[in-house]
């Protein structure tokens, strides 16, 4: 079952706000490596797509697993980008679709929160019917 769009919202939010944060590097990486099915809102997920892609490490678009750059300038830098010309996400989009990017999703979003977002992301809803 993909993410509510307030929650989708919030892990977009963690990604671009907290990145320079050491605690939470291996969680935004673990993030980044998820599928982007995970999003039910299609606007946030072309932004989870510009920024999973924007990120991904050089040396991963070759053979070897894939690796991001969180953290410096590199991340930065494709923040900005999008923050300055939105367009580059997708060919419709204002300045309006990503005004929450770069700003932190407030205390709420905490490790236990992180986790619950995954249990989200990956949890299917159950069909009616298969108790029988």
């Amino acid at each position: 079952m993909p993410l509510e769009p307030e929650d989708g919202a919030k892990a977009i939010q963690l990604i671009t706000s907290r990145y320079n944060a050491r605690e939470w590097r291996k969680k935004i990486e673990k993030t980044l490596s998820l599928n982007p099915s995970g999003f039910k809102d299609d606007d946030q997920r072309k932004i989870f797509l510009y920024l999973k892609i924007g990120l991904q490490a050089y040396k991963s678009r070759r053979a070897d697993p894939p690796s991001w750059i969180v953290g410096g300038y590199g991340t930065k830098e494709v923040i900005d980008r999008a923050l300055f010309k939105p367009t580059v996400i997708d060919p419709e989009f204002t300045k309006e679709h990503v005004a929450l990017l770069g700003k932190d999703p407030g205390e709420e979003v905490d490790s236990v929160w992180w986790d619950d977002m995954l249990v989200n992301w990956f949890e299917e809803p159950e069909e009616e019917g298969e108790d029988q």
